[in-house]
């Protein structure tokens, strides 16, 4: 019998919250660490936990600046825990 790895899945952000959180990253005119701490805002206001390395990752994804919002619920997912 083998176990299966268990997998966490992150809630579906609405479309507006990323939005905005993307127009915030767009035009803050922060620096790359300003960025990261958004993105762990972002998270932690929602009940999930980001390692700093990972949110600076993340902050340098284009995916989470220029994609799809699919693509940046998809980042966010990959750094994202559960607290």
């Amino acid at each position: 019998m083998s176990l299966l790895p268990c997998t966490m899945v992150v809630e579906k952000f609405p479309a507006t919250e990323l939005s905005a959180l993307r127009e915030d990253l767009l035009q803050s005119g922060l620096d790359s660490r300003q960025v990261a701490e958004l993105i762990r805002g972002f998270l932690t206001e929602r009940g999930y936990g980001v390692s700093f390395d990972d949110a600076r990752t993340a902050a340098a994804s284009a995916e989470v600046l220029f994609g799809s919002l699919q693509r940046m619920q998809e980042t966010l997912e990959k750094v994202a825990f559960f607290m």
